[in-house]
């Protein structure tokens, strides 16, 4: 292998390296050096040197207690990428009824799509309550064992899909797939709130309106095509 060989090969693998740290801060909302570290399965010492670097240009954030999250640079270019991105068209459609969603049931309600093998919430109207679940927009969590992940998965049917405690405990989440113009899971509609106020005849309620949302959602959409 000639120098310069060796040298791209260096910069693509600390590249990816930085990519993967970055993924995994974002994804996790806010991680130490050691937990990011072994979730990349690095030595400590060359994730901190990569998770500095993307701290200096702005990708990454630290607190005072060292851990790391998604810095300025990061949601400027998430930002951009909602408004002007290939999702732009479908989550300034999806808003108008999330934000009913959310004043119906008064729990958070959220707009989520399928990338590879995770899902990610692209945008959400917060419930106004003073205990309400907060904080996923630009998450992304696994397609696996989620009920966002068996609505985005699925064939489209109406079907309210429901979960308590997949991915955060106490929270109970009820999804319901949204159907595009060419008859495709586009996306999903789901409302998270806490477990212990969100079950019975409440839970019923609200998959009845995220059913109903989703069913709007995409007939705006298919209208709109």
């Amino acid at each position: 292998m000639t120098a310069t060989a060796s040298s791209t090969l260096h910069v693509a693998r600390s590249a990816e390296r930085a990519l993967q740290l970055l993924d995994a801060v974002v994804s996790a909302g806010r991680l130490p050096l050691g937990e990011a570290a072994k979730v990349v399965d690095l030595p400590t010492s060359t994730a901190l040197r990569h998770l500095k670097a993307l701290e200096q240009h702005g990708w990454l954030d630290r607190d005072d207690t060292g851990r790391f999250s998604a810095g300025p640079a990061f949601l400027r270019l998430a930002l951009t990428s909602l408004r002007e991105g290939p999702t732009a068209h479908l989550t300034a459609v999806a808003q108008p009824h999330l934000d009913r969603l959310a004043e119906a049931t008064g729990e958070s309600a959220y707009l989520a799509v399928r990338e590879r093998s995770q899902a990610v919430y692209l945008t959400a109207a917060e419930s106004s309550r003073a205990i309400r679940h907060t904080g996923w927009v630009g998450r992304t969590v696994p397609l696996a064992i989620t009920a966002v992940g068996a609505a985005l998965t699925g064939d489209g049917s109406p079907v309210v899909h429901r979960n308590v405690g997949a991915v955060e405990p106490d929270v109970s989440a009820a999804v319901v797939p949204v159907v595009g113009p060419d008859g495709d899971v586009v996306a999903a509609i789901s409302v998270l709130g806490p477990a212990q106020r969100l079950k019975g005849k409440a839970l019923d309620a609200t998959a009845a309106a995220v059913l109903a949302s989703a069913e709007a959602l995409g007939h705006d959409l298919r209208g709109r095509a």
